[in-house]
C-alpha cells in the first residue's frame, strides 16, 4: 500500500475532510420568517410560543410517541430530567464512568450526591453489572450516557433498575436516533435528556436541549421544575415547587424545527457510514470498530475504534499520528471521566463546604465514591475518529483505506 504518508510516503487523502454544512437555507429562513413577524407585530418573541410547541411535538413525533420539553442546553436537561423525579436530598445518584462534565454536575444541584460506576471495559459506557456494585440503600436514580451513539445494553439495566425500584434517566446527548432492539434510545427510562448543541446530531443553534418521557404525569412534573415551578395542569395559585428559569426559545425552536426535518436522514448516513467502517476492518488483526451491544444501532456520533496493542509494534499515540497524516482526524483520547476531573475530587461545589459528601444528613461517608479503572483501560483501548453525514463514499473508504495501510505498517 506504499510508504505511511508520516514516514514520507503519499497520503490516502491529500484534500480535507468535507465541512458537514448542518446549518443551511432552511434554518435561515425560519429565523427570518420569526424575526419578520416580530418587526411586523411590533412584539419580540420569547418562549413557550408556536415555534416552540411544534418543536416538542415533532420531536416526540419522532421518538415514536411521548412527550417532550425544549429547555436552553442538554446539561440543564438532564438537570430538569433528574429534578423531576422529586428525589429527597442526599439520595444517591449513580453516573456514568466517561460524559462530559455536564452529564454529572447536575445531581449536585438537586442536592443530590453522584456516584461513579465503573464502564464495561469493551465500551466507554456503563452496564449492568457495574452498576448494581455501586448500589446501597440510599441509591435511588441511575442516569446512564449513550457515549458516541453507541447504545447502553438497556435490558439488564432495566431489569436492574426494576429489582431496586430505581428510576432511570437515559442520557441521549450523543445519541439522536439510536436504536437498541429496534427501540429509540431515550424511550426506556423514566426521563431522557437530548442536548441540541451546535456539534450533535441536530441543533437548535448554538445550544438547547429536550427532555423527554412516555409518562405524561412526569411530563407535567417535567414542565414545573424546568421553569421555576409554574403550575402547569395544576389548580393552584402560584408555583408549586422550586426550580430554575430552563426554557428554550422561540428562535432557538424555529432553528430546531428545520433540523428535525433533516435529523432522520442525518442519522441514517451516520449510521451507514459506521457500519461501513466496520465491515471494511472485519477480520483485521490490530483495529476495529469498537464494540456494541447485540441488537443495537448506533448513530455514530463519532467512530471508536479498538485496538490490540498486542498486535502493532507501535503506542497508540503513534498509531494515530500516522492516521492523521494519511488525512484521518484521529483523536488519541476520549478520556472525559468526570471521576478524575479536580471539582469532583476535591469536592469543588458549594465553597469549600464539601457539599453534599462533607454534610452531616449524608450518611455514605465524606470521599466520592467512584469506580473507573474499566473506564480508564477503555480510554486507553480505544481511540476515536471525527465523522459526520456529510462524509460520502470516498471519504468512508479512505478512513478504511488509511486504517487498514496504518495497520499493515506497523503489525508485529
Amino acid at each position: 500500500m506504499g510508504s505511511l504518508a508520516i514516514d514520507g510516503g503519499q497520503p490516502v487523502r491529500t484534500q480535507p475532510m468535507p465541512s458537514r454544512c448542518l446549518i443551511g437555507q432552511e434554518e435561515k429562513q425560519a429565523a427570518m420568517r420569526l424575526f419578520d413577524e416580530a418587526i411586523a407585530s411590533g412584539q419580540p418573541f420569547g418562549y413557550n410560543g408556536p415555534n416552540e410547541k411544534q418543536y416538542e411535538e415533532d420531536f416526540a413525533r419522532f421518538m415514536g410517541g411521548g412527550y417532550a420539553d425544549g429547555v436552553n442546553s442538554g446539561t440543564n436537561a438532564l438537570f430538569v430530567a433528574l429534578g423531576a423525579l422529586g428525589l429527597d436530598a442526599f439520595s444517591e445518584v449513580i453516573v456514568p464512568p466517561i460524559s462530559d462534565p455536564g452529564g454529572v454536575m447536575p445531581v449536585i444541584f438537586i442536592g443530590c450526591v453522584p456516584v461513579v460506576a465503573d464502564a464495561d471495559v469493551r465500551s466507554y459506557n456503563t452496564c449492568a453489572d457495574e452498576i448494581e456494585r455501586m448500589i446501597t440503600e440510599r441509591t435511588r436514580a441511575i442516569v446512564v450516557a449513550h457515549i458516541g451513539g453507541d447504545p447502553v445494553d438497556m435490558d439488564p439495566v432495566m431489569a436492574l433498575a426494576r429489582k431496586h425500584n430505581l428510576y432511570v434517566v437515559e442520557d441521549c446527548a450523543q445519541a439522536h436516533g439510536a436504536r437498541y432492539k429496534g427501540k429509540m434510545l431515550g424511550t426506556f427510562g423514566h426521563t431522557a435528556a437530548f442536548s441540541m448543541m451546535f456539534g450533535k446530531h441536530h441543533c437548535t443553534g448554538g445550544q438547547g436541549g429536550v427532555v423527554y418521557t412516555q409518562d405524561e404525569a412526569m411530563y407535567w412534573r417535567i414542565k414545573r421544575f424546568a421553569d421555576r415551578g409554574k403550575p402547569f395542569n395544576l389548580d393552584a395559585p402560584g408555583n408549586v415547587t422550586a426550580g430554575l428559569n430552563n426554557n428554550l426559545n422561540e428562535l432557538s425552536a424555529a432553528i430546531g424545527v428545520a433540523q428535525l426535518a433533516k435529523l432522520p436522514t442525518i442519522v441514517q448516513k451516520r449510521h451507514r457510514i459506521g457500519e461501513a467502517v466496520k465491515a471494511g476492518l472485519a477480520g483485521r488483526k490490530a483495529v476495529s470498530v469498537g464494540w456494541q451491544p447485540e441488537g443495537s444501532e448506533s448513530s455514530y456520533w463519532f467512530l471508536r475504534i479498538a485496538v490490540n496493542p498486542e498486535a502493532i509494534r507501535v503506542d497508540k499515540a503513534s498509531f494515530c499520528k500516522a492516521l492523521n497524516a494519511e488525512g484521518i482526524p484521529a483523536t488519541e483520547h476520549y478520556r472525559h471521566i468526570p471521576g478524575e476531573a479536580p471539582w469532583f475530587k476535591n469536592k469543588a461545589t458549594f465553597g469549600t463546604s464539601g457539599f453534599p459528601w462533607n454534610c452531616s444528613d449524608y450518611r455514605g461517608g465524606p470521599e466520592p465514591r467512584v469506580k473507573i479503572e474499566n473506564a480508564i483501560a477503555a480510554a486507553e483501548r480505544h481511540f476515536n475518529i471525527s465523522m459526520h453525514e456529510n462524509y460520502g463514499p470516498r471519504e468512508t473508504q479512505g478512513i478504511i483505506d488509511a486504517l487498514v495501510k496504518v495497520e499493515a505498517a506497523y503489525l508485529r
